[in-house]
């Protein structure tokens, strides 16, 4: 009961982060695209400034539960998909340091050299975490110690690579709905624009991998056996067309918490085909990683649940207050303060 209460959290975890986070690697992957000035770029990073690294705290917890809860699947992934994790790593922290650095110095070059750092640090997570995550739905070549038999470039195959370009353009969509919630005037009119644009690009590519996982995978073997879970693909489709009205009428906050909606259920789409596994293998069903054969014992995962349970409402809570504190638009006189960007 336990391992699957955890592995429920872990999806929780994971589908928060992307809601979350997304709209940060969204927003600083659209900045060379959809940024005209240098003022515009301000309104970009202020529009992520006070969240972005209370958004990556769902992260890091993703990764802690998934140590503590799961920590055989934690060994496997940190040995069979180092390199991609390395990668993933070292562009989160370059686009951490941007915002700190990139005011440091007034010139065209300091600063578009941070704001390249920028793209990079927010294009490659993106892209790598739907390649990942891909690839771990289809299953990954893991032999019967738990050896990961491939490397980098086996990640990089049509369904893991159609995952990535699925992120990718989710979190670009749902950045630049984030853009529209927090300016006005020219730069919110581009950001509805343009989330008009790649929402049009979201919508093919989900439906196909949608095709792609028919085919790959057999996520769907969980929602043919449990009729009642196919309300979550429909949820996500739900919101994804729902996005596109809100869009169109120009109501960016109703577009932007259907796109946060649309991420959480296809996330959840994910996670719940895979139960109760959390690494299958390509290689052998039986060499499967699931919640029964990499769990904790019991007793720890008791006693995270018991702090999960006070400390995770804490940290809604705040995050929560810091939404509704500093989810006004941006002005300009918000940009003259000494702590912006």
């Amino acid at each position: 009961m336990f391992e699957t209460i955890w592995f429920i959290l872990w999806g929780v975890l994971w589908a928060v982060y992307f809601m979350l986070d997304g709209f940060d690697l969204g927003i600083g992957t659209l900045m060379p695209f959809l940024a005209k000035s240098d003022e515009d770029k301000r309104y970009m990073y202020n529009a992520m400034g006070p969240f972005w690294d209370g958004n990556e705290v769902w992260l890091i917890t993703a990764g802690g539960a998934t140590f503590a809860a799961f920590p055989t699947a934690y060994a496997i992934m940190f040995n069979g998909l180092y390199s991609a994790l390395l990668l993933l790593l070292f562009a989160l922290i370059a686009r951490g340091v941007t915002f700190e650095f990139r005011n440091k110095v007034e010139g065209s070059s300091w600063k578009g050299l941070w704001d390249t750092f920028h793209f990079i640090g927010s294009f490659v997570p993106a892209l790598l975490l739907g390649v990942a995550f891909a690839n771990i739905f289809a299953g990954l070549p893991l032999d019967n110690n738990g050896v990961f038999q491939g490397g980098l470039f086996t990640l990089l195959n049509p369904y893991g690579i159609l995952g990535g370009i699925l992120f990718v353009l989710a979190f670009i969509t749902h950045g630049a709905l984030w853009l529209a919630v927090k300016t006005s005037g020219e730069l919110r009119a581009r950001a509805l624009a343009t989330a008009g644009k790649t929402w049009v690009g979201l919508l093919v590519v989900a439906v196909l991998f949608l095709a792609f996982t028919w085919v790959h995978t057999d996520l769907f073997s969980n929602y043919i056996k449990y009729p009642v879970m196919w309300l979550i693909p429909i949820l996500a489709v739900t919101a994804l067309l729902m996005m596109k009205k809100f869009i169109a009428a120009g109501q960016e906050i109703k577009a932007w918490v259907a796109s946060a909606i649309t991420i959480v259920s296809i996330t959840f789409f994910g996670i719940g085909g895979l139960y109760p596994r959390l690494l299958p293998s390509s290689l052998d069903p039986k060499y499967d990683v699931t919640i029964w054969n990499a769990s904790s014992s019991e007793l720890t995962l008791k006693i995270m649940l018991g702090v999960a349970a006070i400390m995770v409402p804490i940290v809604i809570a705040y995050q929560a207050w810091v939404y509704v504190f500093l989810g006004k638009k941006l002005t300009e006189e918000d940009l003259k303060y000494e702590e912006a960007y």
